[in-house]
């Protein structure tokens, strides 16, 4: 009988920047489609500072939250397609997980980072930062919003059907992994290199103050 190993993969500020993105995203529509522009701004300089610290920790948080640990190229990507097995064993994201990251980072940046300049009809309830651009570009980078939520939502009905996958094909909950940290067997002689704490604190500076310099 096979013993059944966990390894803690997934340190707490990443777990917990992960469900405030979700949270986050789903506050965004809500307030949107309920023309509730105030509390919709909130939220997105809420997601622009969860970003600023995801980032951040994407350099000097614990080793598999860096994006130096899952960030692979092309040929990666399809070495591991093709299930080829010389590939480097990691016990956080694979090298597709690592890629459906990036783009939604990518794509919540764009999204936070259009929203900022974007201007409403009657010009009352605009972005932060709108008075940088004229009406008209406000109004086209209104579209733009909307439509990189759109190919967002996308990205993230793949995300759930990669998870579901692992699920139900590998049997291997990701969703309990990005609850309590744990992986299930992970990869034999793979180690997570935990970071001291005290390295939170420039990232939650950093991305307060971004959001206060964009606010204000």
């Amino acid at each position: 009988m096979r013993t059944t190993t966990t390894l803690v993969v997934w340190d707490l500020p990443v777990r917990i920047t992960h469900w405030l993105f979700v949270t986050t995203i789903a506050v965004s529509w809500w307030t949107a489609e309920q023309h509730m522009m105030d509390w919709h701004q909130y939220s997105g300089l809420t997601l622009l500072g969860l970003l600023v610290f995801r980032i951040y920790w994407g350099f000097v948080g614990t080793s598999t939250a860096r994006f130096s640990d899952f960030v692979r190229g092309p040929r990666a990507l399809w070495k591991q397609l093709r299930g080829e097995p010389s590939l480097p064993r990691t016990a956080g994201h694979s090298i597709s997980g690592g890629w459906s990251v990036m783009a939604l980072l990518t794509l919540m940046l764009l999204q936070v980072g259009v929203g900022l300049f974007v201007t409403d009809v009657d010009g009352l309830e605009s972005g932060p930062l709108s008075h940088w651009v004229s009406f008209d570009t406000g109004r086209a980078l209104a579209d733009l919003h909307e439509l990189i939520f759109n190919i967002l939502l996308g990205f993230i009905a793949l995300h759930v059907a990669a998870i579901l996958f692992y699920l139900l094909v590998r049997r291997d909950n990701l969703i309990v992994a990005m609850l309590n940290g744990r992986r299930r067997n992970p990869p034999v002689g793979v180690t997570v290199e935990h970071v001291p704490a005290w390295r939170l604190l420039p990232g939650i500076a950093l991305a307060a103050l971004i959001v206060w310099l964009v606010a204000r």
